[in-house]
């Protein structure tokens, strides 16, 4: 029993050393799937949640493009354009909450998959357009912008996996931002992919591609 106990004890330090190295990792692991300047999740570890998100016959994904951003950037500097993305950042993750997720796919482009309880989407989506549309706090008042928004239910389209949904709601923010629309919804018709999986007018998108049907 002593030798057992002995062998026992002298495991510890290395038990102990193994499990402080594995929550290192994972914390390395966690900080690596989060943007720096926003905080919000990257493309992979956005992807990681939300396609578990999806099993949930209520979620919703969201794409949202921050418009002008290249004029705030050139008009007031970086320093704001980043202010500027922090914000929004900040304000879809609050919107979102903690039964969904945000991330930002690159540059002033968003994702989110929220869970719509009552099935209010579009109403939800609505005043969070209004909230991302207001001034940057500690900013210059004219430091603002607008938000397009496309938007689709997973329930809509349960053959499509993330990508898919992404490509829909991407549709409908082109949409949207082209119409000034504010928010868009995907629609029902057929998503026409494109050799690249993009929508038309983007880079690497067939010229020919037609965009998806968007209801209001």
């Amino acid at each position: 029993m002593n030798t057992l106990v002995t062998v026992l004890l002298s495991e510890l330090p290395l038990a102990a050393g193994w499990a402080v190295h594995v929550w290192w990792l994972r914390a390395c692991l966690n900080i690596a799937r989060r943007d720096p300047l926003t905080g919000l999740r990257t493309r992979d570890g956005f992807t990681r949640r939300a396609t578990a998100l999806l099993k949930d016959p209520r979620a919703v994904v969201v794409l949202a493009d921050v418009d002008r951003f290249k004029h705030i950037n050139d008009t007031y500097g970086h320093a704001a354009g980043d202010a500027l993305l922090k914000a929004t950042a900040d304000r879809l993750a609050h919107h979102v909450g903690r039964s969904g997720v945000a991330g930002r796919l690159g540059g002033d482009e968003f994702a989110a998959v929220l869970i719509d309880d009552h099935g209010t989407a579009a109403d939800l989506l609505a005043v969070l357009h209004g909230v991302l549309a207001r001034p940057v706090d500690g900013q210059d008042p004219a430091v603002r912008t607008t938000v397009s928004l496309g938007w689709v239910r997973a329930a809509d389209f349960p053959a499509d996996d993330l990508s898919g949904l992404l490509r829909r709601a991407d549709e409908a923010m082109y949409a949207a931002k082209q119409a000034r629309a504010g928010t868009r919804r995907a629609g029902l018709g057929w998503l026409f992919a494109t050799v690249a999986g993009r929508r038309a007018g983007r880079t690497g998108a067939r010229a020919e591609a037609p965009v998806v049907g968007v209801v209001a």
